[in-house]
C-alpha cells in the first residue's frame, strides 16, 4: 500500500499525543518507489518542552529598618552591594553595620550576658578577623576587649558595649533596591531606611492556570538571554501571583536561579528572557523526523523504509512529538535504518 499524505508538523492533535501510542498496524506494506531524500531512525531520549517569557530581576524586596535615633547622615545608593562588616548607613555620622544571622538584634550586648544572640554576634566578630575571645554564648571581658578593637576601627567610642541598633542582621550579602529615607531625616527606631534584595540575578516567569504543572521547586530549566546566550537555571520558588479584580484564571509566579551569574552580569535589569520548561520525557525510544511520517490509506501512519535500492512502507504507532521528531514503534524497525523524506 502506498503512502497517501505527509502529516503536518503542527497538527494539534498529533503534537499532544504524549505517551499514548496512536493508531497503526505492525505489518509492512507493498514496495514503493525509492525516495530521493532520506532521514535516519535514531534511538535516544526525547524531551517535550514549553517555552515561556520571563524577565531578569533580583526577587522580592525586603525593608530594612533602623533602631537608632538621630539624624540620618549617610545612606547607600541604589544598586550598592553590602556584605558582612560593611556600613548600611550612618545616624549622627556613626555607622550602622551589617552582620550575618537569622536572629534580629533585640538588646544591647555587654559583659555578663548570655544567649544565642551573643554567640551570633561573636561568630561575626571572629569572621571579621578579631581574636582573643571564645565564640560561645557568653559575653565576657575578652569579648568586650575585642569589641573595643572593632569600635576603634569603625571610629566609634571604645565602650566594649554593642548598642542596640548598631548592627543589623541579614542572612547573606544584600543589594539596595530603593531608598526609603533621605539624608537629614530625623529617624526613630523602626524607621525604614531602604529596601533590599539578594545579590544574585534570577528569572521571574508568570504562568497561566494549568501551566503551573511545569514548575516544581528543583526543576531544571534552560534560560535564553536577549543576546541568544543560554544558561542553566533551577526553579527555587513557586508562589501564587496577586490576582487582579478582572482576572478569572489563577496565575503563578516562578522564581528561577541562574547558574552562571557571570553570564548575566551585564544584562539589563528587567530584560526579557525565554525560559524552557520540560513538559515530559521519553527515554530509549526510536524516532524519525516528523516529515518522514506518512498517512496510509487504511488509516494510521507509516514510514517508508529504504534499503538496498528498494523501499517499503512500514506501519507505525506514534508517540511523543518534540524538536521536529516523532517517537515511533513498528515491526522490524531499528536505529540506523533510513526512511524516506519529502524532497
Amino acid at each position: 500500500m502506498t503512502a497517501a499524505v505527509v502529516v503536518a508538523v503542527g497538527a494539534a492533535g498529533v503534537a499532544a499525543a504524549g505517551l499514548d501510542f496512536g493508531a497503526g498496524g505492525d505489518e509492512p506494506k507493498a514496495a514503493a518507489t525509492v525516495p530521493p531524500t532520506t532521514g535516519k531512525i535514531t534511538r535516544g531520549t526525547m524531551v517535550d518542552t514549553q517555552t515561556e517569557t520571563g524577565e531578569l530581576g533580583y526577587g522580592d524586596a525586603t525593608t530594612l529598618a533602623g533602631r537608632l535615633s538621630g539624624t540620618l547622615t549617610a545612606l547607600p545608593s541604589v544598586g550598592t552591594t553590602i556584605s558582612r562588616g560593611d556600613v548600611l548607613g550612618r545616624v549622627d555620622n556613626a555607622p550602622i553595620i551589617l552582620l550575618y544571622g537569622t536572629l534580629p538584634a533585640y538588646r544591647a550586648l555587654t559583659t555578663g550576658l548570655r544567649g544565642v544572640d551573643v554567640e551570633q554576634f561573636e561568630r561575626n566578630l571572629y569572621a571579621l578577623g578579631y581574636r582573643g575571645f571564645t565564640v560561645d554564648n557568653k559575653y565576657t571581658a575578652s569579648t568586650a576587649k575585642a569589641v573595643k578593637a572593632w569600635q576603634r576601627d569603625l571610629g566609634l567610642p571604645r565602650t566594649g558595649v554593642v548598642d542596640l541598633g548598631r548592627v543589623v542582621y541579614v542572612v547573606s550579602p544584600i543589594r539596595v533596591a530603593e531608598q526609603k529615607a533621605q539624608l537629614g531625616d530625623a529617624v526613630q527606631p523602626g524607621a525604614a531606611l531602604f529596601t533590599y534584595t539578594g545579590t544574585s540575578r534570577i528569572a521571574l516567569v508568570t504562568l497561566e492556570g494549568a501551566d503551573k504543572r511545569l514548575a516544581r521547586v528543583g526543576t531544571a530549566v534552560r534560560v535564553t538571554l536577549p543576546d541568544g546566550k543560554q544558561v542553566d537555571g533551577k526553579v527555587v520558588s513557586v508562589q501564587a501571583a496577586a490576582a487582579e479584580a478582572e482576572e478569572k484564571a489563577a496565575k503563578t509566579v516562578v522564581a528561577i536561579s541562574i547558574g552562571s551569574q557571570k553570564t548575566v552580569a551585564k544584562v539589563a535589569d528587567d530584560a526579557s528572557v525565554d525560559v524552557r520548561f520540560t513538559v515530559s520525557e521519553r527515554k530509549n525510544v526510536l524516532s524519525v523526523p516528523v516529515l518522514a511520517l506518512l498517512a496510509v490509506s487504511e488509516g494510521g501512519y507509516g514510514v517508508q523504509v529504504v534499503a538496498d535500492g528498494t523501499s517499503k512502507v512500514v506501519a507505525v504507532r506514534t508517540g511523543m512529538f518534540a524538536d521536529g521528531r516523532v517517537e515511533i514503534a513498528g515491526a522490524g524497525l531499528a536505529a540506523g535504518m533510513q526512511v524516506g523524506m519529502p524532497s
